[in-house]
């Protein structure tokens, strides 16, 4: 039987892949949040250790049934919860030996201008929108210093709407995993 279930075939669990989730529906604000409880909090610590793990195994991690697990799991991803699965990648074994966190004050009001210009630059992996002495949080990997600093002097200066930058080298990173 190759049903849908929220995102998640019947084929995939066959198959013992991760379930994937479907296009994401638009955005019209927000909607009621439902509480995870510790189950649920296991599962996604599962999946953050492990993107690619079958529903079975999820299910014996976390000592619920097959059913319950994938029920479970397709929630998460209808809910927002869980926005996909992906690979962790060591940015220095994939090319790109430098990275930084770089702080952007901008022209106020400017935001949405300004994230977009700066998702059409290379290497930029992540963008927040932040309180504090600075608005903006980048964090970029490069393949060299040389491309870190044309990225930084060259493409991000020259956006109108930043006004100054920061920028912090990474000398080690490490991920961790949710915990409770």
């Amino acid at each position: 039987m190759l049903g849908r279930l929220g995102g998640v075939t019947d084929s995939q669990i066959s198959r013992g892949g991760a379930p994937r989730p479907q296009a994401a529906a638009p955005d019209t604000g927000p909607a009621a949040v439902r509480p995870l409880d510790a189950i649920d909090r296991a599962i996604l610590r599962y999946l953050q250790e492990d993107g690619r793990a079958s529903i079975r195994s999820v299910a014996e991690h976390v000592h619920v049934s097959r059913a319950n697990a994938y029920a479970r799991i397709n929630r998460l991803i209808e809910d927002g919860v869980i926005r996909g699965f992906t690979a962790r990648v060591d940015h220095e074994r994939a090319g790109h030996g430098a990275s930084a966190y770089i702080t952007l004050k901008i022209v106020q009001n400017s935001w949405r201008t300004v994230r977009e210009k700066l998702l059409e630059l290379p290497g930029v992996a992540h963008i927040a929108l932040v309180s504090g002495d600075f608005d903006v949080l980048l964090l970029v990997h490069t393949p060299d210093n040389r491309s870190l600093r044309e990225l930084v002097l060259t493409r991000i200066q020259a956006v109108p709407e930043v006004l100054s930058s920061r920028t912090l080298l990474v000398f080690e990173e490490t991920d961790r995993v949710l915990t409770d």
